[in-house]
């Protein structure tokens, strides 16, 4: 079964019912979930973490029966790499590699979906990547 890499954008709007985007999100993990692995890696663990004061709350946020966690390829970190190079040529001004990066490159490189409301990004420098994205 192939697989869907989960932005945090999309799980952190699980855990705060009145956003504008709670809805959305659940029917999207819902319906990815139907045909997919629901898969997480370090970066989206990490971004997810801060809400939280114990590794224990991540992990029911996170449960292991729902989201397969799976580490980033090292060909993902090149091509994270890649896109920032591309990033900082076209006048970003951040001086480290956007986690959002490494998440659309973890995604292109094991050929997985990406649940994203992040789409704008992840297009402009991972444009064979598919999205599942709010129209």
């Amino acid at each position: 079964m192939s697989g869907v890499l989960v932005d945090s954008n999309v799980i952190l709007d699980l855990t705060e019912i009145d956003s504008d985007w709670f809805d959305w999100s659940v029917d999207a993990i819902e319906r990815a979930a139907e045909n997919f692995r629901l898969v997480v890696n370090p970066i989206i663990f990490a971004e997810v973490s801060i809400r939280y004061s114990h590794l224990e709350e991540v992990d029911e946020a996170l449960p292991k029966e729902m989201f397969d966690r799976e580490q980033i390829p090292y060909e993902a970190a090149f091509l994270a790499g890649k896109a920032f190079v591309a990033y900082r040529r076209r006048g970003g001004t951040r001086r480290t590699v956007l986690p959002d990066f490494f998440i659309g490159a973890h995604a292109t490189v094991s050929g997985y979906r990406l649940l994203t409301r992040d789409a704008a990004r992840h297009r402009g420098y991972f444009p064979q990547l598919s999205l599942i994205a709010p129209p």
